[in-house]
């Protein structure tokens, strides 16, 4: 059998900052299906699949023509969720773990994330990072960030400033870009391990995987895909989307 790779985008209807974000609509499509399009888009790919645990989504979804699937409303995070429907498909042996929020992602970044877990045997996860330009992101609990060895493993992720500065201008910065790639059978022993102590600290799931002696392959690219996290995101996007149908 042929190991597939799919897509999975884990959607939800409740967010803190921002409830309901995959429904609102900017140029006459919902953000769920801009995100679709593109992961549709991606070659290499046999199948994409959004999982959600809200019926207004799954509606959604299917009268745009994706192929969705329910999960729990139990799940703790995406990767539980991916999981949930990867159980259901012996036939997929990768998984790209795909926020339903990134409507921006470059089909290129997610050729990168899946080339990191097809072509690397050594590799359990695969993901992203870029270099950091700008020094107060640099300080920003809110972006990760991500030291990594000369083969393009991980070290360590952190909301704090790493590698601390003892010699000043002796290091890059490089910020964490949350797409993963799993092998089917890291996914499942990653998501069916204990909350590892450095976890519980800052708050980063992947630190599970490192301290179990998981390896994450890790890509650079040069560009910074916005997620949508917030109304003024969202009303960024909306703008751009609108801008460039008006022009067309």
């Amino acid at each position: 059998m042929e190991k597939q790779t799919a897509i999975i985008i884990p959607a939800r209807y409740g967010s803190s900052r921002l409830e309901g974000k995959p429904l609102l609509v900017a140029g006459g499509k919902t953000v769920i299906q801009w995100v679709w399009e593109k992961a549709a888009k991606c070659k290499d790919i046999h199948r994409v699949i959004i999982a959600t645990d809200d019926e207004r989504i799954f509606n959604v979804c299917k009268s745009f023509g994706a192929e969705v699937e329910m999960t729990s409303s139990n799940h703790k995070s995406g990767s539980d969720r991916i999981a949930e429907v990867a159980k259901r498909h012996e036939e997929i042996s990768y998984i790209i773990n795909l926020q339903g929020d990134e409507p921006l992602i470059q089909e290129s970044n997610i050729e990168l994330v899946r080339k990191g877990i097809v072509e690397d045997n050594s590799a359990d996860i695969s993901t992203l990072v870029r270099e950091i330009k700008n020094k107060a992101e640099v300080d920003n609990p809110n972006l990760v960030k991500c030291v990594f060895d000369v083969n393009n493993y991980a070290m360590y992720f952190s909301r704090s400033k790493i590698p601390y500065e003892r010699n000043e201008g002796k290091s890059k910065f490089y910020g964490h870009l949350g797409i993963y790639g799993y092998k089917k059978e890291a996914l499942f022993k990653m998501t069916s391990l204990e909350q590892s102590s450095y976890e519980q600290a800052e708050s980063l799931e992947q630190l599970r995987a490192l301290q179990n002696g998981m390896k994450i392959k890790i890509a650079v690219v040069d560009n910074v895909p916005v997620g949508i996290d917030t109304i003024e995101d969202f009303n960024n996007f909306k703008s751009m989307v609108e801008t460039v149908l008006i022009n067309k």
